[in-house]
């Protein structure tokens, strides 16, 4: 298996993506082939400073970075030897299993969708993030941030998406899925999540259990709770703002420690044929290395290719 890594986005790149795939090297053996797109000179300089050979991994050299403020569409037309760019085009060539980057996430969907397309019958290509719950298990939201607006069939097609991803990669049989709402009665909530539910609860591809509310996200009432991105993201985005919170209080818990987002690494671009991921732009060395291993597993699973099966019967 062929992992790629852009090594020239984040805010701490590319030490942490360098120490990153250092650390997820060490797991994987010989079973994965990591390899470094950025500045092959800087690459070589950086693991020769923690005592690595080049010859751990396979180095592809791409001068140019795109941005965090660039225009992401522009950017990929200006910079094609960009490490982002020369990602996505080993990916749609086949030469990459996965590819993982904490650069900018606009460029990342870009070249999701532009490049690599959405599945077809995928409306809207989404992201996802991690619950934990109280009981000890785990659970999904989405979207979390790329589609702020969205109408009742794209929020019906995330349940799909979000059944299929927590199936396949978590383990979850039968997942729950719930639609976030501001009551549990159908006819709740504005138009949009009225006529949602209603798609919703006349399906037969997933176990839609109707409507949540926001006390529920950490209980075990469902394993895939949908939303639009605007309210993934402010949910997302308050989960992050309590982590912090609790740390700067001193407060140290098995639970609430399940928040870091150094656990889980970065979130699949569900809908699109191949996998990307797209990681914190402050990730650390540890959440690159989580990020990678699970970009591993989402490639071992086949799961776009079991998403294709499930909107293409």
């Amino acid at each position: 298996m062929n992992i790629g890594i852009d090594i020239s986005g984040g805010d701490h790149a590319p030490q942490s993506q360098i120490k990153g795939a250092i650390l997820a090297k060490a797991k994987f053996g010989n079973n994965v082939t990591l390899n470094l797109i950025g500045n092959e000179t800087e690459i070589v300089e950086l693991l020769s400073k923690e005592n690595q050979s080049p010859s751990n991994f396979k180095i592809i050299n791409a001068p140019d970075i795109i941005e965090m403020g660039e225009h992401p569409a522009k950017a990929f037309l200006k910079k094609p030897n960009s490490s982002i760019a020369m990602g996505f085009k080993l990916l749609k060539e086949n030469q990459l299993d996965a590819f993982s980057s904490c650069g900018n996430t606009g460029a990342m969907l870009v070249g999701s969708v532009q490049i690599l397309k959405a599945i077809p019958g995928v409306i809207r290509p989404c992201i996802t993030s991690v619950m934990p719950k109280l009981n000890g298990g785990l659970g999904l939201i989405l979207d979390v941030g790329t589609n702020a607006d969205c109408k009742p069939d794209v929020l019906y097609q995330f349940g799909l998406l979000g059944s299929l991803f927590a199936q396949n990669v978590y383990g979850i049989q039968h997942p729950k899925v719930g639609l976030m709402n501001i009551g549990e009665e159908p006819e709740k909530g504005n138009l949009i999540a009225q006529a949602a539910h209603a798609l919703m609860q006349d399906n037969n591809e997933y176990n839609f259990i109707g409507n949540v509310e926001g006390r529920d996200i950490l209980d075990d009432v469902a394993d895939v709770i949908v939303c639009d991105g605007f309210t993934g993201n402010v949910i997302l985005k308050e989960a992050e703002a309590f982590y912090t919170a609790i740390r700067k209080r001193g407060i140290k818990d098995e639970f609430f420690d399940r928040f870091n987002y150094e656990i889980y690494g970065g979130t699949p671009i569900l809908g699109i044929n191949s996998t990307v991921m797209i990681g914190h732009g402050m990730s650390s060395p540890l959440a690159v290395c989580n990020m990678l291993l699970l970009s591993a597993e989402i490639a071992k699973s086949n799961l776009s290719q079991k998403i294709k099966n499930a909107f293409n019967p």
